[in-house]
C-alpha cells in the first residue's frame, strides 16, 4: 500500500474553534479521519501530521524526498513567505499536491502569492475538506500511472 503523508503547517490543528467562518466547524481530528478514510478507499496509507513549527515541517519534507514519498501539503501562512520549505519541497520527486482550505486568491492580498506553487505538482484550493479529498485522489491517480 501506498504512504502518502498529508502535512499541515501552522494553526491548521485549531481547526473547528479558529475563524469557522472561514475555515469552518470541523477540526483537525475530523480532517485526520476524513484523510484516512479516503486513503483506505482509494489503497493508500494516509499519515497526517500538523506542526506549526517551520524547521519541523522542513524536517518532514526531507523525510518524503529521501523515501519519494508523495505529500498533500496545506502549508498554511508558510504559503506566502517559506523559501526554506519551499527550497525543501523542490527536492521532492513524488507529487506534491498543494492544499488550502479557502481560496487564497478571494482573500487579503499578502495571500494571493504562494511560493510553494512553482514546485508542487498542482494546487487545489478554496473546496474545504474536500480540497483534501481532491488532493488523494489526484495523488492515487498519479501513482496509478506511474507503477
Amino acid at each position: 500500500m501506498k504512504t502518502v503523508l498529508v502535512l499541515n503547517g501552522p494553526n491548521l490543528g485549531r481547526l473547528g474553534t479558529r475563524e469557522p467562518d472561514v475555515y469552518g466547524a470541523e477540526t483537525f481530528e475530523d480532517l485526520v479521519a476524513l484523510c484516512r478514510d479516503t486513503g483506505r478507499r482509494l489503497g493508500l496509507h494516509v499519515e497526517v501530521r500538523q506542526t506549526d513549527d517551520e524547521a519541523e515541517m522542513i524536517g518532514w519534507v526531507h523525510e518524503a524526498a529521501d523515501e519519494k514519498t508523495p505529500v498533500v501539503l496545506n502549508p498554511a501562512a508558510f504559503t506566502h513567505y517559506s523559501y526554506a520549505l519551499r527550497d525543501a519541497l523542490a527536492q521532492l520527486t513524488a507529487p506534491l499536491i498543494e492544499v488550502h482550505l479557502s481560496n487564497p486568491a478571494a482573500r487579503e492580498e499578502f495571500r494571493h502569492t504562494s511560493v510553494v506553487a512553482a514546485v508542487a505538482t498542482g494546487t487545489i484550493a478554496g473546496f474545504g475538506f474536500t480540497s483534501y479529498v481532491l488532493a488523494l485522489r489526484a495523488i492515487a491517480e498519479l501513482s496509478a500511472e506511474t507503477a
